[in-house]
């Protein structure tokens, strides 16, 4: 088992300050994507869940008409750790193109 560690709210201020439409709410990352349509944001969600096996890593997903949900943190740890980080870049990365999307 690899080992990972909670990152200070310093640090995760840093980067949020780098990144569009990453909060932090209580010990984890969220963002919320919009969409014009429901089946958009299924696609999405298919999108982030290819991404998160890959990582093997998996946020937590809700949807809820064309808005998605992404809630991700470290629950060994009980909070955010540079797998989090890394997993929310790779989403960004990824599903920044020509995904219909508009950051909340």
């Amino acid at each position: 088992m690899e080992t990972v560690s909670k990152l200070n709210a310093e640090s995760v201020r840093g980067w949020m300050n780098n990144r569009r439409g990453w909060r932090r709410r209580s010990n984890k990352l969220t963002k919320d994507f919009v969409f014009s349509h429901f089946r958009d944001s299924i696609v999405f969600v298919n999108r982030v869940a290819t991404i998160a096996d890959t990582h093997k890593h998996h946020p937590d997903i809700d949807v809820r008409d064309g808005t998605v949900r992404l809630s991700i943190s470290t629950e060994r740890v009980g909070g955010i750790t540079e797998k989090d980080l890394d997993l929310a870049e790779q989403i960004d990365f990824a599903t920044s193109f020509g995904n219909g999307a508009s950051n909340v």
